[in-house]
């Protein structure tokens, strides 16, 4: 298919009224299952049929081809846009996608893969553009997406906290990081850090020290609550005074003389979601300086001298980033999470999955990036040819994706360590590369997003039009550069890591 042709088809008009159609009817269906995909009968589509008539096109019997990806993908509902289909079959997507086969996904994950597109296509990335501007997302999405399946996917595995059996989800033990992975990969395909964050990120950060270390009383009450949409939550660690050195917070809570209850009075800054967040997940002194006098409590907001003020930012404006005071906020000793006193160790048990879904956000926008300035490049003529045509062009695309592809290799290998290492090796082992991994996709975002906005030239530089995912992402790639570890911290962390592990080889030697 020409160049041309694929241009022709981008301007074929959009049809959404299936995709919305098919979504309602398939929102409840459970990670991987209940997805036609075993029953998948060939297209009739002409200009698709060399495509899936190529022999190396074809995968293992257990393995995702790209046929079949393609038939989920229409079946669970995408809109039917012939430009979006050969975009699917040729554009720059993650290798699995198209012909080469993958050791880490099974056709489950892509018949889960195909249901996640088209729920953010039908649901999500109509709105994009609208909800980042108004700074806020409606309530309702949150229900829409549990009830799709999807919201409690992002809490990490063991899936769920043993809750699945009380969720619109069946077969849990069926879901591992990779699904995980497809989600949070999905949904950065809106090319909004905000959006992505005001919706997932709370759920994703906030929820699984509780889920994880909580009592059954805080998994039911607080857990349930928010894995059905029904309330959100938030992660409270960063103070005013102290940001990556957790170890030195300030937040205190206090036992009261009958010991029914905490104290807590303090600050938090920076917090995603705390401006319409339900639930606190608060990081807080109940012990002596340092890490071993941190404990967990959940706080409500409900509970008297809570207050939240929202903060204007840079970028990743719809996440809701506020700045929590607590005054002398009496809560239950019931909300405490785990054992008072290893609240750091619960905290650093989280860090590794808070990173690794920065990776996974930060590569997709990266992708997302270079995947806009690729098609804007075939669109846009200079000088008498298109952009594309221009050696200096296609040297800065392909400086892009050969660091994205990189970066998308070495996630996948964390990934795969994640599922297969158990929960406290996991967290000693992956700590450093984690965080390398972390400084990596978003120096890659960051290089991806300049080099778009050099290639839209004046188009990214406005709020929507042409070039609005490049501009909102420009904006939001501090968001990631900083939070969840700044990279000078990580790149230190990833280096003392490495030095641990040498000298305990050193030692048996």
């Amino acid at each position: 298919m020409s160049l041309q042709s694929i241009e022709a088809f981008d301007r074929a008009p959009q049809r959404t009224d299936t995709a919305r159609t098919t979504m309602s009817a398939t929102k409840t269906a459970p990670f991987g299952e209940g997805v036609p995909f075993g029953d998948v009968r060939p297209l009739e589509r002409p200009e698709l049929s060399r495509f899936f008539n190529n022999e190396a096109t074809r995968c293992a019997p257990d393995r995702p081809s790209a046929r079949a990806l393609v038939h989920a993908v229409l079946l669970a509902g995408a809109p039917d846009r012939r430009s979006q289909i050969i975009t699917r079959a040729t554009a720059p997507q993650p290798s699995w996608y198209g012909k080469f086969n993958s050791p880490y996904y099974t056709n489950s994950h892509v018949a889960f893969r195909a249901k996640v597109r088209a729920f953010v296509e039908a649901e999500i990335m109509p709105h994009t553009h609208e909800w980042d501007e108004k700074k806020s997302l409606p309530l309702e999405l949150y229900k829409k997406t549990y009830e799709a399946g999807i919201l409690p996917g992002v809490v990490g595995a063991p899936w769920a906290g043993g809750l699945g059996h009380k969720l619109a989800v069946a077969a849990p033990e069926n879901f591992d990081y990779f699904h995980e992975l497809i989600i949070l990969d999905e949904f950065g395909r809106c090319g909004s850090g905000g959006v992505l964050w005001g919706l997932l990120e709370g759920v994703h950060i906030g929820l699984p020290p509780v889920l994880n270390f909580g009592s059954d009383f805080l998994r039911e009450r607080v857990g349930l609550r928010v894995l059905k949409g029904e309330g959100t939550i938030c992660l409270c660690i960063t103070e005013p005074y102290a940001g990556s050195d957790v170890a030195n917070i300030r937040c205190s809570a206090k036992k009261s003389a009958c010991g029914s209850y905490y104290v807590v009075s303090g600050e938090k800054k920076w917090i995603t979601n705390g401006v319409w967040a339900d639930f606190f997940t608060v990081a807080v002194r109940t012990g002596g300086p340092g890490m071993g006098g941190i404990s967990l409590l959940v706080v409500e907001k409900t509970m008297p001298g809570v207050s939240c003020k929202r903060m204007d930012c840079m970028g990743v404006w719809a996440s809701g980033t506020t700045y929590v005071t607590f005054e002398d906020v009496r809560v239950p000793v019931s909300n405490l999470v785990g054992v008072e006193n290893q609240g750091f160790k619960y905290i650093m048990h989280n860090f590794n999955h808070e990173r690794w879904g920065f990776v996974v956000q930060a590569n997709r926008f990266a992708r997302v990036c270079y995947e806009e300035a690729f098609k804007y490049a075939h669109r846009r003529r200079t000088f008498g040819k298109r952009l594309i045509e221009h050696p200096v062009i296609r040297a800065k695309l392909a400086d892009m994706i050969r660091q994205i592809d990189a970066t998308h290799a070495q996630m996948e290998t964390i990934t795969y360590q994640m599922c297969t290492m158990d929960r406290e090796e996991s967290a000693k082992a992956l700590a450093g590369i984690t965080a390398l991994a972390k400084v990596q996709s978003t120096k890659v975002f960051e290089y991806c997003a300049r080099e778009a906005a050099q290639i839209f030239g004046g188009a990214s530089y406005v709020r929507g039009g042409q070039g609005e995912k490049v501009e909102r992402l420009y904006r939001d790639v501090r968001a990631y550069a900083i939070p969840g570890g700044s990279e000078e911290i990580m790149m230190d962390l990833g280096v003392r890591q490495a030095m641990k592990e040498w000298e305990k080889q050193q030692s048996k030697m």
